[in-house]
């Protein structure tokens, strides 16, 4: 009978324990319910939230965008855009360049283009074609974007900003030049020299005094020059073009006659750190430092003797070629020197345009004008 007792109160107490299990997952299952419910919930309403803001047009968000910032920076190439939809153009710039290989070579200078419409317009720099004209003043170009930019110049827009001091600038370029004004950046560095620039532009140039390339020729008589700008000045010796005149005396020229009026005032901002010689334009301060150092970059390759200034290279290279390149238009004579060229002229126009500061005679030499004032030394 104890057995039978003991197997009873044993039988009751599992009895009881499995009755205690199956109410405690009850009651955690339904805990469990009750938790996810108000996830559930909150991910249907995420979810919904979500849909609704898809539902924003693409056009509304695209402006928040745009006018949330002035300027947006590449992180390509560190680029400057107004707008996110103008960076997001230009990044597809740095892809393709991945993604694609330059397939279009030039035929003239042999250079390798990414597409056909680029090597349309790069053909057009060796053959002088402009396609695009200005409807205000008829000035043609060769790219459409570089008459886009010139309208600018008419209708005085400046779509591009600086976020810093808010200056603003009709061309890209010149808002990102600019802007390392203020930051001191030169991205820029040439890989012979190390020297840095705040533009490529720049530094294109720059190289190109250490390789001698001179890729714009002149469509006329076929010199060639190293910068496109120089190019445009010499083609005016030959159409005549004097687009610049001076304010003062009228004299006409083919290039900005800043440079002129500083004769009249007498202005030489620029002065040598080292013996203080001031100049009118710093390309004449530029040449005029190598003289204190004992440096000749500029290499003749006919006879192997070096120079220190590029502009007496050229002139000795004429001994071997006998170059004359320099055309009087009154009588047909030549000159290998443009300043025997000016000297010359004066003889057809009778300009006498130096003086004897003691009793005003005029002569067209300066050297004839010292020689003269040695009479007053006596």
């Amino acid at each position: 009978i104890k057995e039978e007792q003991e197997e009873l109160c044993s039988s009751q107490e599992g009895e009881q324990l499995g009755l205690k299990q199956e109410t405690e997952q009850k009651l955690s299952s339904e805990q469990l319910l009750s938790h996810s419910s108000p996830e559930t919930e909150s991910q249907e309403d995420k979810t919904g939230h979500d849909q609704r803001v898809d539902d924003t047009p693409a056009s509304d968000s695209q402006s928040k965008t745009e006018t949330k910032t002035n300027v947006l920076t590449c992180d390509n190439c560190g680029k400057m855009f107004n707008s996110e939809s103008d960076l997001t153009t230009h990044r597809r710039v740095h892809t393709r360049k991945k993604s694609c290989k330059k397939s279009h070579p030039c035929s003239t200078c042999g250079k390798e283009l990414v597409s056909k419409s680029a090597l349309e317009a790069h053909i057009r720099t060796h053959t002088g074609e402009k396609p695009f004209s200005c409807s205000t003043c008829g000035k043609s170009f060769c790219r459409k974007s570089a008459l886009k930019t010139h309208t600018r110049t008419h209708t005085g827009e400046k779509p591009y900003s600086c976020s810093t001091c808010n200056k603003t600038f009709g061309q890209n370029w010149t808002l990102q030049a600019h802007v390392r004004t203020h930051t001191g950046e030169k991205p820029y560095s040439c890989s012979t020299c190390n020297k840095t620039f705040t533009q490529n532009s720049t530094l294109r140039s720059h190289v190109r005094t250490h390789t001698g390339e001179k890729p714009y020729s002149c469509r006329t008589c076929g010199k060639r020059f190293s910068e496109k700008s120089n190019m445009e000045i010499h083609t005016r010796t030959h159409t005549g073009e004097k687009p610049y005149s001076c304010s003062t005396c009228n004299k006409t020229f083919t290039q900005n006659s800043t440079l002129h009026k500083r004769r009249h005032t007498g202005e030489r901002p620029h002065s040598c750190n080292t013996c203080g010689k001031r100049f009118f334009q710093k390309s004449h301060l530029s040449d005029h430092v190598k003289i204190h150092s004992d440096e000749k970059p500029h290499l003749c390759r006919t006879c192997g003797k070096r120079f220190k200034l590029n502009s007496t290279l050229q002139r000795h290279v004429r001994i071997h070629t006998g170059e004359k390149p320099h055309l009087c238009r009154t009588c047909g004579k030549r000159f290998k020197l443009n300043s025997s060229l000016q000297r010359h002229v004066r003889i057809h126009t009778g300009e006498k345009p130096y003086s004897c500061s003691s009793c005003g005679k005029r002569y067209r030499r300066l050297d004839h004008v010292k020689i003269h004032m040695k009479i007053h030394a006596v």
